[in-house]
């Protein structure tokens, strides 16, 4: 596999300033691509992805409210966080790049791709990016619970360390057979001081306020309307908690599917919603699928 040096830079948007990640591939680039993260991570839980993908270079926000980025003041919501992306797209002087989009940064770019088509060449979407299956008229509370469940729990808590919180996450069902350094640093990297400990950087309401969107708002139902760029999707058939079936139920996805000839599916076998992307395992499955479906983009800077 070839290398990737890695860097950080900010860039600012509205309320302040997006962190965001960056692997240069040894040699000349192939493309860019850019890697939209979930509702609760950062851009490091693309790491294992990007170790397989050689010869492309990676940009990847924290988006607002998560990782570096979580004092950026303001609303969150799919169509701000589109925003967001188009500012780091002009920081880096690029235009018709292919999009990968785990869990809900698989939404954000659907509607990225729908709010600024000319930045978007094609779409690889990642257990995410079209409706889930949640019940009608719950409360935002309970919306994100039935969602999330001990995912949103963990942001009201607080760690004595860093030792702490991995021992948290070691316990999660969905890491028991699959734990890493890179899984270690992603969620160090996640932890920023709060009141009587660490906290996890992203806060209770952002999530709150992110998830209500991408079931409730307008942004997802007219990108998904509007959905006419070639786009990959790739599900898990395990949940947030390793459980059967994932957040997208085959003969459901299948309906879903049928009116939509864009996107093509891939059923990766083995493998839960977050081990799709940050495990070995998963980002081996993926790599090749984002790769082939990104064979010979290469952006306008």
């Amino acid at each position: 596999m070839t290398a990737h040096a890695y860097r950080r830079v900010e860039v600012p948007v509205e309320g302040g300033a997006l962190a965001v990640g960056v692997w240069e591939p040894t040699g000349e680039p192939t493309g860019t691509a850019l890697l939209v993260h979930g509702v609760t991570s950062s851009h490091l839980a693309f790491t294992h992805l990007v170790s397989r993908v050689p010869g492309m270079r990676f940009i990847a926000p924290d988006l607002r409210g998560r990782g570096a980025s979580h004092g950026v003041q303001g609303a969150a919501g799919m169509a701000a966080h589109a925003r967001d992306i188009v500012a780091v797209l002009d920081a880096f002087g690029l235009d018709g790049v292919p999009v990968v989009g785990h869990s809900m940064g698989a939404f954000v770019a659907v509607v990225l791709a729908h709010r600024a088509p000319t930045r978007v060449s094609r779409l690889a979407l990642l257990d995410g990016g079209l409706p889930l299956a949640v019940p009608a008229g719950l409360s935002a509370e309970d919306t994100v619970a039935a969602i999330l469940g001990p995912t949103a729990e963990r942001l009201s808590m607080r760690f004595r360390d860093v030792d702490d919180y991995l021992g948290f996450w070691r316990a999660h069902p969905a890491f028991t057979r699959c734990w890493t350094p890179e899984l270690e640093d992603y969620f160090a990297y996640d932890l920023v001081p709060g009141d009587g400990g660490l906290r996890p950087a992203t806060s209770y309401a952002t999530t709150v306020d992110d998830t209500v969107d991408l079931n409730t708002g307008d942004a997802l139902r007219e990108a998904l309307a509007a959905l006419d760029k070639p786009t990959l999707l790739m599900t898990a058939p395990r949940g947030l908690l390793d459980e059967e079936p994932g957040l997208y139920e085959e003969s459901r996805l299948a309906s879903m599917l049928a009116d939509r000839p864009a996107i093509r599916h891939v059923r990766v076998d083995g493998v839960n919603h977050y081990t799709l992307v940050m495990s070995p395992a998963g980002a081996a499955a993926v790599a090749p699928a984002v790769a082939a479906a990104f064979a010979g983009e290469r952006s306008t800077a």
